[in-house]
């Protein structure tokens, strides 16, 4: 699984995902900082990367478009560093990782993880 960290996410998040086996790139790395999500969506499923995200927009893109691909998580808190979320999203990774392979959209809350398979028509699961 390979995971493109968005402009929103600090670098820092490449090396925690390495740290357990995930193949990881913060999108400063591979594009310009300021490009429109629809570019950043549009590398990640040409590449198949996940998309990383503090931005709700990708979902948005996601339900406009129909795409079965890239999957998205999605991080729905304030505090967005690895000291916080690294548990959430690991058991998200581990929990929803035929999710993600097949298409879906992962949203990480603080008390909650939630699934919709792609496209955008799927039921939620929790």
């Amino acid at each position: 699984m390979k995971l493109l960290i968005d402009m929103n996410l600090s670098p820092a998040w490449v090396k925690v995902f390495e740290s357990q086996g995930y193949e990881a790139i913060h999108w400063s790395m591979v594009g310009e900082p300021n490009a429109l999500d629809q570019t950043i969506f549009a590398w990640a499923g040409e590449h198949d990367y996940i998309v990383f995200t503090h931005d709700l927009d990708f979902g948005a893109i996601l339900a406009v478009t129909g795409h079965t691909k890239p999957s998205v998580i999605q991080v729905r808190t304030q505090d967005v560093t690895p000291n916080h979320l690294e548990k959430m999203v690991f058991l998200a990774l581990r929990q929803f990782e035929s999710l993600l392979l097949q298409g879906s959209l992962i949203t990480i809350e603080e008390e909650k993880l939630r699934a919709r398979i792609l496209p955008l028509a799927g039921r939620f699961r929790t």
